[in-house]
């Protein structure tokens, strides 16, 4: 697959992600009227389930590797408990920057909850975009 459209790809649930994420933050803040972190918490479980879903099977698909000498093309995957550990991992990485991003942004700047818990998904997405592309799904 190219580069280009794994990353359209990431791209694409990574919206999706955020659109959980945001509507889930939403209900939590404004209709149960939780506290903005514990809504951030929640929020990124859901979403991190349904990212892994898609990351195993359509972003980072199984790998084919094509021996030159009898164009045998073999595939290759990862145990799904091995890429559910390290993808666990990303998400801890990923997730423990965005949050102190927020709590920065928020207790620190003084900046809206609303606006804070969007920047930090930038974070998110890029530490973990990076970390599943070189680790979990190498």
């Amino acid at each position: 697959m190219k580069e280009s459209t794994r990353i359209f790809r990431f791209a694409l649930i990574g919206t999706l992600n955020a659109l959980i994420t945001a509507l889930a933050v939403w209900v939590m803040m404004d209709v149960i009227d939780a506290n903005y972190l514990l809504s951030n918490v929640v929020a990124y479980l859901l979403a991190q389930t349904h990212n892994f879903l898609w990351s195993k099977f359509w972003i980072f698909p199984l790998t084919e590797k094509v021996d030159t000498s009898s164009g045998y093309v073999s595939h290759t995957k990862s145990s799904t408990w091995r890429q559910v550990l390290l993808f666990t991992f990303a998400f801890v990485l990923a997730y423990t920057a965005q949050f102190l991003f927020l709590l920065l942004l928020v207790e620190v700047l003084s900046c809206n909850e609303y606006l804070a818990q969007f920047l930090g998904l930038f974070v998110y997405g890029g530490i973990n975009f990076l970390m599943n592309k070189k680790v979990t799904f190498k």
